[in-house]
């Protein structure tokens, strides 16, 4: 099951790093160049919030399925600290993607308490850029290529 698990979360991964990359810089030119909300700035904000929404479920599940709370366990909290590795792969990969997921989830929620098309973008550019960053700095690199 773990291994099932893991390639659905690394492979969603791709759809969700692209999603987000396509909704920031949307966001971005049309906040900057003022142009009009319209139904597809609506439902590219939407889907990358459901596909990363999606994307945190699996990597719960993912969390859950491994070995990682019985290797805290048998390390202590300490060591798996001391460790590189595993503290990027226990502690600050999990934090930054919950973090960059809330993060969307603040944008698309603020953007749609405004009445303006700039301010609607601007909600967007603003939270979707800072998930964008928060993605990119704790992406395990070495596993994606």
């Amino acid at each position: 099951m773990y291994n099932v698990v893991k390639m659905i979360h690394s492979y969603w991964a791709y759809l969700v790093f692209i999603m987000l990359v396509i909704a920031t810089i949307n966001a971005l030119i049309k906040f900057f160049r003022k142009k009009e909300f319209h139904a597809v700035d609506f439902r590219i904000s939407l889907f990358t919030l459901i596909v990363s929404h999606i994307q945190l479920l699996i990597g719960i599940v993912l969390f859950f399925a491994s070995n990682y709370l019985s290797t805290i366990n048998d390390m202590g909290m300490g060591e798996v600290m001391k460790n590189k590795a595993l503290r990027s792969n226990i502690i600050e990969h999990p934090i930054a993607m919950i973090l960059a997921v809330v993060l969307i989830t603040m944008g698309y929620s603020k953007h749609k308490k405004k009445l303006t098309s700039n301010s609607k973008f601007k909600m967007l550019a603003i939270f979707y850029t800072l998930a964008l960053i928060l993605v990119l700095a704790k992406i395990p690199w070495n596993v994606w290529f």
